[in-house]
């Protein structure tokens, strides 16, 4: 009986374990597959779509660059021609980072001004 006890709150011990690194891992999931590499406009322009150079410098350039008001043409002339847009947003693809695709979603008011950005994956 008390074999069975220990096995019953070894597994339960185990299964609370893992639940935890498992969700601690999804949550940290993307700011580890996303580098730290300095926004580099060359490298920005240069860059193929299938591999993760841009995203690698996503998070550089929302800190640096990509400050809400900025006008949606000056993000144009940094970023060069988007991947997608329409009126409130445009879309940039960031490359497969960690086997998951990624995107840089830049968002814009009425105004045509920067409201927010954002890094999603595909």
């Amino acid at each position: 009986m008390k074999v069975i006890k220990w096995a019953i709150l070894t597994f339960a011990v185990f299964t609370v374990l893992v639940t935890i690194v498992f969700f601690a891992w999804w949550m940290m999931k993307d700011s580890l597959a996303i580098g730290s590499e300095k926004f580099d406009q060359v490298k920005w322009m240069q860059a193929l779509s299938t591999e993760c150079q841009r995203g690698d410098m996503s998070r550089d350039l929302q800190a640096r660059f990509l400050k809400k008001g900025l006008a949606r043409s000056q993000v144009g002339v940094l970023l060069g021609r988007p991947n997608h847009e329409d009126d409130a947003i445009v879309k940039y693809d960031l490359g497969r980072c960690m086997q998951v695709y990624y995107g840089l979603n830049i968002y814009f008011d009425e105004n045509g001004r920067l409201a927010h950005s954002r890094i999603s994956s595909l």
